[in-house]
Order: C-alpha cells, then sequence, then structure tokens
C-alpha cells in the first residue's frame, strides 16, 4: 500500500514538522495554494508530486500546474482540484466533473478546515486537508 502525504494552502512556507512524512511518501499530492515553485520544488526532492494550482497562484505555477488532476491510484479514481465546495456545497464545475469521472476520492483545499467524509450522494470520499 502506498504512504501518500496530502496537503493543501501552503502559500508559500512548508512546516518543518511535515519533513519527516516527506521522506516516507510515496507520492505527495497538493491541493492548492503552493505560494511558489520552490514549495513544489522541495517536495519532488523527496517524492512523486502530483499537485493543481490554487486562487493565490501565480502564471508561473499555473503554468506547470493544471487546476484539476483526474488520476488512478491503487485501483482508486481520485479527483483533486483546489476550489471544490462554496458555502458548504459542491460548487458547480465540480458537481460537472464528479459526474463526468465518477471518482472513489474527491480532494480539494482551500477552506483551511480538515475535512473528511464520505459523501453519499455520489458515493465517494471527499478530503479536504486542511
Amino acid at each position: 500500500m502506498k504512504q501518500i502525504v496530502l496537503l493543501s494552502d501552503t502559500h508559500n512556507s512548508l512546516d518543518k514538522r511535515f519533513i519527516k512524512y516527506f521522506k516516507d511518501a510515496d507520492e505527495i499530492w497538493h491541493a492548492g495554494d503552493i505560494g511558489s515553485l520552490h514549495i513544489t520544488d522541495k517536495l519532488k526532492k523527496y517524492s512523486k508530486l502530483r499537485a493543481v494550482f490554487g486562487n493565490i497562484d501565480s502564471k508561473e505555477i499555473r503554468t506547470e500546474f493544471k487546476s484539476f488532476l483526474n488520476f488512478t491510484c491503487e485501483g482508486m479514481k481520485v479527483f483533486m482540484t483546489h476550489i471544490g465546495v462554496n458555502q458548504g456545497k459542491y460548487n458547480q464545475e465540480s458537481i460537472s466533473m464528479i459526474n463526468k469521472f465518477n471518482p472513489d476520492i474527491f480532494i480539494c483545499g482551500h477552506s483551511h478546515i480538515l475535512k473528511i467524509m464520505f459523501q453519499k450522494k455520489y458515493q465517494l470520499l471527499h478530503i479536504n486537508p486542511g
């Protein structure tokens, strides 16, 4: 089983307490608001990186990363974007992508609030690393 570190909203800063987890990770997933490419450059030194850009990210970051990722990991379909929820409800773009890709796991950032819950309506695990 892969060990994955999931984070978002680093806003140009990596907490040194996370380094030990990066060292053991098979993959690192970043759900946007990276802040600067030096953050992703550091993360890439530890492990394979999958990342999306967020609303605060520069043109430079938006050139390197996409607004969403749709991929499979260990047989699970994953959809990741930065802003997936507005006022507690999935936004229209997220609903459209969930219907299109039918993910098992939906990851988004932006709120800075940790959330891990099974969403019965869409039959998926919704994760926001906070």
